[in-house]
């Protein structure tokens, strides 16, 4: 006889002894519903924990590269201040602060540098204020000063009306674009333009209204903000507020040498010489990026922490029930093997039921937690869970090794039983 046509008989019967365990596993399975049940509890929390930190850190992802898209990814902003905690507080704090001129003086510099990596910058200032139409009133909202050139640095939309031109920037117009929640809060049942609102106490003639833009991560709304001229933003407010510029970046795969570049010319316009450090920030999105990730890998450790141990206890679970199945069925594993089953069919049978509790406990794990992603997706929409594939794949196989693990020990026990002894048992 061929070596292929040993293998072809071969494979023949290990299909024919999976099938059989199947079949016997879940025999078993209906005959103890119950028990199954609460054995495969374990896994279920398990798995419901696995998925929904997976959910978890995939909505923050998402939700992270959304908030990113708003802010530009070929923005670099000259600030005070820099975008994560610092130890030295004090000497920060001490920090000139940077100048609105500081902007049209870098202008100057891009312009006369030949092969510049930057386009162009832009001056804004930020405070909070009140705005305010008739009986309507929104507290608190992101109140920013800046050019006609924003538009440039920025990848916001319209719902209506027009951003702020060069002569109503230069002329100090009291005009104003505003946030989409702010228009709907204020003018809920008609259009904005042309009506005239109060902010912070200052009539601003409403010329704009941006398009919805979302929230970062749920904490910070982009669609609640107003936006002047810049000149008007100094005559109604002030005009000693920290100012953040813009650049805007020719090439943002040349990310590295812009920054190099802006850091020189920053350097210029502040007058600093050779020896002394900088006394201003250049932020840009990989520094928020930093900041994510501490919080992803919090989530990551406490997810593996509870799934841990939910499994651990699920495995401890099945396994005594392997144990007590086996038990229960010493005579009948006793007569199989007296009647030629060999050690490997009788461990397969046992180690196919471990599985078998394990992936269904996996699949009920699975449709919990995608209902309990689609539930918070729904009452968060801010907030985008996300119940991918990837998930499932992930559950299942968890699940599977799980079973192997699990189920392995008492169906090893098994397939060793004497089977004279086995037919004894009582």
């Amino acid at each position: 006889m061929s070596n292929r046509l040993i293998d072809k008989l071969l494979f023949r019967d290990f299909r024919i002894e999976l099938l059989e365990s199947f079949r016997i596993a879940f025999s078993q399975i209906r005959a103890h519903k119950m028990r199954s049940i609460l054995t495969a509890l374990g896994v279920i929390i398990g798995i419901i924990a696995v998925t929904l930190m997976g959910s978890a850190i995939g909505g923050i992802e998402i939700g992270f590269e959304r908030s990113l898209a708003v802010i530009g990814d070929d923005i670099l902003y000259v600030e005070k201040w820099p975008w994560h905690n610092v130890d030295d507080w004090w000497n920060y704090r001490n920090r000139r602060r940077i100048e609105p001129q500081y902007a049209d003086t870098l202008k100057r510099l891009i312009a006369a540098t030949p092969n510049s990596n930057l386009i162009t910058a832009v001056p804004t200032l930020n405070t909070n204020r009140s705005v305010k139409y008739g009986d309507n009133e929104v507290q608190n909202v992101f109140t920013q000063g800046t050019t006609e050139e924003f538009l440039v640095t920025s990848t916001a939309t319209f719902k209506e009306g027009r951003f702020i031109t060069a002569i109503e920037s230069r002329g100090a117009r009291n005009v104003c674009v505003l946030g989409y929640d702010v228009a709907d809060a204020l003018f809920p049942k008609q259009s904005a333009l042309e009506k005239t609102v109060m902010i912070g106490g200052s009539p601003f003639r409403v010329i704009g209204v941006y398009g919805k833009q979302g929230t970062f991560l749920g904490l910070f709304s982009f669609d609640t903000q107003v936006v002047v001229p810049m000149s008007a933003f100094m005559k109604a407010f002030s005009s000693r507020l920290d100012t953040s510029i813009r650049v805007k970046v020719k090439d943002k795969e040349h990310l590295a040498q812009a920054r190099d570049e802006l850091t020189g010319d920053m350097r210029r316009v502040r007058g600093l010489r050779p020896e002394q450090k900088d006394d201003f920030e250049l932020n840009a999105q990989e520094g928020l990026r930093s900041t994510i990730e501490p919080v992803k890998a919090g989530i990551a450790i406490a997810g593996l922490f509870v799934t841990s141990l939910a499994l651990f206890v699920g495995a401890i679970g099945i396994m005594n029930i392997t144990y007590v199945s086996v038990k229960e069925r010493t005579r009948e594993i006793g007569t199989r093997k007296a009647v030629g089953a060999r050690r490997r069919t009788i461990l397969m049978q046992f180690l196919v039921e471990a599985i078998c509790i394990c992936l269904i406990g996996g699949g009920a794990g699975l449709g919990l937690s995608f209902l309990m992603t689609t539930g918070v997706a729904a009452a968060f929409p801010s907030f985008p869970m996300q119940f991918s594939a990837g998930l499932v794949i992930v559950g299942m196989i968890v699940s599977t090794l799980t079973g192997i693990l699990s189920g392995f020990a008492p169906a090893l026990s098994a397939s060793r039983l004497d089977p004279i002894e086995a037919l004894r048992y009582e």
